[in-house]
């Protein structure tokens, strides 16, 4: 059988060019003999609009090449950072744009699959957040000004974030975490009994007990010093690192 890959969170961003070289020659290499191709959130360090990036963009280039030479499906869900990921994105790359949450069916087994910072309810700043960014009204609020105005708001945004960020690292890290209380209460509501999400950039492989049952919680590796990746081949699941000194 041929693997199911799963990564997220690669933050994808001019200023990184060698992570981009390693996605790109992931993509045309491992990625191609895949099954399926997932990409749970965070793909871009920021998204202001799919009118902002031409179809030539070296990414989104490659990415409509993996799809159409390689037949892989590819599978995209948005995340904090690229919650604007939108329908002409899709249609420039061949990608499926996921709801999140999103159910699938492997080997069997219901799998939901999340991008992850809506597990993370102890934030309530970050919370408040969400919800006004993920509103279709602000949204189009958003997308109506001009892209240099657009550049300028996601730019403040995210150095807010960045001084945010390194403050609760130092204060208060858990907030920053999942609340297991979250997840088991997401996971009993889909039925399920395996998780797997991004955006804590803490890839592990967490085992709980829900209503008495066995369940699995693997949370995905972000790129930056390196890439990882989560095989699903024949029942198993192997998280693993892409080494970035070999490309």
């Amino acid at each position: 059988m041929k693997p199911v890959l799963f990564i997220s969170d690669l933050h994808l961003d001019p200023a990184r060019p060698a992570i981009t070289k390693l996605f790109l020659e992931f993509l045309q290499t491992r990625a191609t003999q895949a099954e399926a191709l997932y990409i749970l959130g965070d793909f871009f360090e920021a998204w202001i609009g799919d009118d902002a990036v031409p179809p030539e963009h070296p990414v989104l280039a490659g990415l409509a090449l993996f799809t159409r030479q390689a037949g892989v499906p590819l599978y995209v869900m948005r995340g904090n950072r690229d919650f604007l990921l939108g329908d002409q994105f899709a249609a420039n790359t061949g990608a499926v744009l996921l709801p999140d949450p999103t159910t699938i069916e492997l080997g069997g087994e219901r799998v939901l699959l999340m991008h992850g910072d809506s597990l993370c309810t102890d934030d309530h700043d970050y919370q408040q957040f969400r919800a006004m960014v993920h509103d279709p009204g602000w949204q189009q609020q958003f997308l109506a000004v001009t892209i240099e105005q657009r550049l300028q708001m996601a730019k403040q945004a995210r150095q807010e974030s960045t001084a945010r960020n390194a403050h609760l690292a130092s204060t208060s890290e858990y907030i920053m975490d999942v609340n297991q209380q979250a997840v088991e209460t997401t996971m009993r509501e889909h039925g399920v009994r395996r998780l797997v999400h991004g955006h804590t950039h803490r890839p592990n492989v967490h085992a709980l007990t829900i209503d008495g049952e066995s369940a699995t919680r693997i949370v995905l590796g972000d790129w930056y010093d390196q890439g990882s990746v989560l095989e699903y081949r024949d029942g198993e699941w192997d998280l693993q690192t892409i080494p970035l000194e070999k490309h």
